[in-house]
């Protein structure tokens, strides 16, 4: 698997794994403004053609909000989460990004474990923040 910047070719299949991933799946044309916005920061995890997993932030002064991070249920416990994690952050850091911030369902214990295992710090809560009405934890991580 590489990595490589998100482009139009890559949305489809970002789209179909989005449903195994999220209670509110971004679909297709949600992700075309991500393409074109010199603020978002993408990388995706190809296999030849295949998306395995993709991520991305949204750049905001010295600040990074992560957006979205996927990983094809088939591919999942695989360490490509933290493959693509460690991605991220990397490229924050070229960024000049100082502090990242997500969400993350109170329910997802895999990703919370993921974040807390990088160092991000539950840091407040966002109540009913997801459409099946789970909470959701805000967490941290200062890169400098």
């Amino acid at each position: 698997m590489i990595f490589e910047p998100l482009r139009y070719e890559h949305l489809k299949q970002m789209a179909a794994i989005e449903p195994e991933a999220f209670s509110a799946p971004w679909t297709e044309r949600m992700f075309i403004p991500e393409v074109e916005s010199d603020r978002a920061f993408y990388k995706v995890g190809v296999n030849g053609s295949e998306v395995i997993c993709y991520g991305g932030f949204h750049k905001i002064f010295d600040e990074a909000h992560i957006t979205n991070i996927a990983v094809k249920k088939e591919y999942r416990g695989k360490g490509y989460g933290k493959l693509l994690l460690s991605e991220l952050i990397s490229l924050a850091k070229l960024n000049g990004v100082n502090s990242m911030t997500l969400e993350v369902s109170v329910n997802n214990h895999r990703a919370r474990n993921l974040y807390e295992s990088f160092g991000f710090v539950p840091s407040g809560i966002r109540k009913k923040y997801y459409p099946d009405g789970a909470d959701a934890i805000i967490m941290w991580k200062n890169l400098i």
